[in-house]
């Protein structure tokens, strides 16, 4: 029982906040777009369940705080359809009843009556809300810390690996890497961890030459930030982290945001080629995670902060800091996945609407129905798919295996 609660504190508490603050911002996003267009809007609540706390503003939007802290959603008035995007049929009934309560004016203001752009607008704002939120929060972090430079100097190469093999020497400096500059040696981990069996081209300097050379990953074990193994692609390449490498890489306002946005756009580019690489079987899917993981990587970076930390201030920071980090990082794969043209998610609302534009009238409600169903099954099948990835990553079924063995 003692240890119960460090745990609870270590893995339920970060991940509540991080999910929370990510999901939250998404909504707002949606809300304040409606806002801005002149949207009625019922409700915006922080947070699922009964609401611990509640109060209506005098434009009669209804915030509530609910007692479950996992995110959060902006109800639209009139928005009674679950994919949000009502027939032909819904949407002549449903202007008979406005018109008679509130009178052909009124209609205006409700989202299902509003143009097809504006509709797409608040869509997209959401996902946009969470790539401004990563953008924000990436460019802050440079402009106030600066960013960690430190060469990617080899100091191993391990005999018989793609890097001996490619002719990699203890000494070299990689300065680029698949066709992009290199600073820090981060950047070439990243880099080979997704792309086992694609040959990768390297500049190193040795000495006073400039060397090309290529190497080609294999699929080993990679140990990642919190010491956690993962079949990925490696060289056998040893980095040096010398305290003499080091130094620090100061940005304007101007540079940061500039940073920002390429470390946001970085995350998108490196899921869409993981997708890719995933579907055509070049590599497996178990990097996958739902919520259990990201419980699993809030509370390691958690523990990890607090071990490395001297007293109770410093932990505070650092932990400030790494949660920053996370919530920009999972920030972008939420928006990026609710782009995706799935119905019930953004990208089905946007999909449902350009063919409202193009066929001029909304999609039959059997159709939209379906799409709905299948949608919904695909989510729901994702995230089963990834809770069994995360049970594997924590050996539940191992645990459950020996229980009767």
């Amino acid at each position: 029982m003692t240890g119960f609660l460090p745990n609870l504190l270590f893995y339920v508490v970060p991940f509540l906040v991080v999910v929370g603050v990510v999901i939250t911002v998404h909504e707002f996003g949606h809300f304040l777009a409606g806002k801005a267009l002149g949207t009625k809007i019922d409700q915006f609540s922080i947070g699922f369940g009964r609401p611990l706390a509640h109060w209506t503003d005098k434009s009669g939007v209804e915030w509530r705080l609910g007692w479950l802290p996992i995110g959060g959603f902006v109800r639209f008035a009139g928005d009674d359809n679950a994919a949000s995007v009502p027939d032909q049929t819904d949407l002549e009934a449903m202007r008979r009843d406005l018109v008679a309560r509130e009178g052909e004016a009124a209609l205006g203001r409700y989202y299902h009556f509003k143009p097809i752009w504006q509709r797409a607008v608040i869509s997209a704002a959401g996902p946009v809300a969470n790539f401004v939120l990563s953008i924000a929060i990436f460019a802050a972090l440079l402009m106030a810390l600066g960013e960690p430079i430190s060469p990617a100097r080899v100091d191993k190469v391990m005999p018989g690996g793609p890097a001996a093999r490619a002719g990699f020497q203890a000494g070299d400096v990689i300065v680029q890497a698949d066709g992009k500059n290199v600073k820090t040696f981060d950047t070439v981990k990243q880099l080979i961890i997704l792309r086992t069996g694609l040959p990768i081209p390297f500049v190193v300097e040795r000495g006073r030459e400039r060397l090309n050379l290529v190497a080609t990953p294999e699929r080993g074990d990679v140990m990642d930030a919190v010491g956690r193994k993962h079949r990925l692609g490696m060289v056998g390449i040893v980095f040096a982290d010398r305290p003499g490498d080091r130094r620090v890489q100061h940005y304007n306002p101007i540079q940061a945001v500039a940073g920002g946005v390429y470390r946001t756009a970085d995350v998108v580019r490196t899921t869409v080629f993981y997708i890719g690489r995933m579907v055509t079987g070049h590599e497996s899917a178990d990097q996958i995670s739902g919520p259990l993981g990201m419980a699993q990587i809030s509370g390691d970076l958690a523990k990890q902060t607090a071990s490395v930390s001297k007293d109770l201030p410093s932990f505070a920071l650092n932990a400030f800091l790494t949660a920053l980090l996370l919530v920009a990082n999972i920030s972008v794969g939420i928006g990026f996945l609710n782009l995706l043209p799935i119905p019930v998610l953004d990208g089905g609302h946007l999909l449902f609407y350009a063919y409202e534009a193009i066929a001029r009238r909304p999609l039959a409600a059997k159709v939209q129905a379906v799409g709905y169903r299948v949608g919904l099954a695909l989510v729901l099948g994702l995230m089963l798919f990834a809770t069994v990835n995360d049970l594997q990553r924590l050996r539940v079924f191992n645990f459950l295996g020996g229980l009767f063995s």
